[in-house]
């Protein structure tokens, strides 16, 4: 009898444990390696008085670390901004000190399993990274702090007079 109900206390224990996978968080720098991040993207949105949509993106491709940055405006107007709202928009490579500053503000944040909403009214940020075998299910990211958040809005920013400007 105890060894039926500790045969039955594994097996429960083995399926309560399968069964919180789909909720693990993953830590960059940790559980997801730095050298095998392959896109990151961070994208605001407001649409309401004085609408705008910022994109930021920065990705690995063909051996190069590269950065695009797209912003839609619509002063005076309300949303949703669309592609014909486009105020600037271009790509540049970025340094190897400059991918590493822009790992070293994701270091420490999370990935989880990516949850589809439909909520309306949301302005974002809305993060997402990808790396190399992630088999499509971990991309929703989070940083570890607000003022890391703070921080990569900055970089982003400075980086924008550097674009090869396409608009």
């Amino acid at each position: 009898m105890r060894k039926f109900f500790i045969l039955i206390l594994l097996i429960v224990t083995i399926f309560i444990g399968c069964g919180n996978r789909e909720d693990k968080e993953m830590v960059v720098g940790t559980d997801i390696v730095i050298e095998d991040i392959t896109d990151f993207y961070y994208t605001k949105e407001n649409i309401n008085y004085d609408a705008y949509y910022v994109r930021y993106r920065f990705y690995v491709e063909d051996g190069k670390y590269m950065f695009f940055h797209e912003t839609r405006e619509r002063k005076g107007e309300y949303g949703p901004c669309t592609e014909d709202d486009t105020t600037m928009k271009g790509t540049f490579e970025l340094s190897a000190p400059l991918w590493s500053k822009f790992t070293d503000l994701v270091r420490g944040g999370t990935v989880k399993k990516r949850e589809e909403t439909a909520d309306a009214g949301g302005s974002g940020p809305w993060t997402f990274l990808y790396w190399k075998d992630d088999q499509s299910k971990y991309q929703q990211f989070s940083f570890d702090t607000y003022e890391k958040e703070k921080k990569f809005e900055e970089f982003c920013v400075s980086l924008v007079p550097t674009l090869n400007l396409t608009e």
